[in-house]
């Protein structure tokens, strides 16, 4: 299992991690932990693939365009974040619809997920730096959420979804 600290900006060290671990996954027969970075790395590599035909505008370089198209681990990060909100999101409407065997294999895909990402911060840590951005930015009311919210997400990358974000700047701008 992948620690829940790395180290972050290095390039493809995140995916050769992935990779490796989707081998070991596939030589144990873990069934689930294969399909989930199995969906995970198709993510990755049509990430890749959008990445490089923006850049193929720019340059006909191909040695430079395929080096340029690989995903840094910050983009990897935001990818596996991308999965996981997918999940959360999954397991939210299984439940509202009763299903509660799908919701807890959401889960279960959501967990192996949570593995490589950093460790999030708790809703008082969020409360926290939401607060000490209010007061940085001197935000006075509604009106400044955006500027909150956004100068609150670059500081909170990774460690708070947007959805947690947004709502309590909502709350402290009230």
């Amino acid at each position: 299992m992948l620690p829940n600290r790395f180290a972050l900006g290095q390039i493809r060290m995140l995916k050769e991690k992935l990779q490796k671990e989707l081998n070991e996954a596939l030589k144990s027969g873990d069934q689930l932990k294969r399909s989930v970075l199995g969906l995970l790395m198709t993510a990755i590599k049509n990430r890749e693939v959008g990445k490089r035909t923006q850049l193929s505008k720019t340059t006909s370089d191909i040695p430079e365009l395929e080096k340029q198209s690989q995903l840094t681990d910050d983009e990897i990060l935001e990818v596996i974040a991308g999965e996981a909100k997918k999940r959360k999101e999954a397991i939210e409407q299984f439940k509202a619809g009763g299903r509660e065997d799908l919701a807890q294999k959401e889960r279960s895909e959501m967990d192996i997920l949570a593995a490589y990402l950093p460790e999030q911060a708790s809703e008082e840590e969020v409360r926290a730096e939401i607060q000490k951005v209010i007061a940085d930015l001197n935000a006075q009311g509604p009106k400044d959420m955006g500027k909150v919210i956004g100068a609150a997400m670059a500081k909170l990358k990774g460690k708070a979804d947007g959805g947690t974000v947004s709502k309590i700047a909502k709350e402290l701008l009230q």
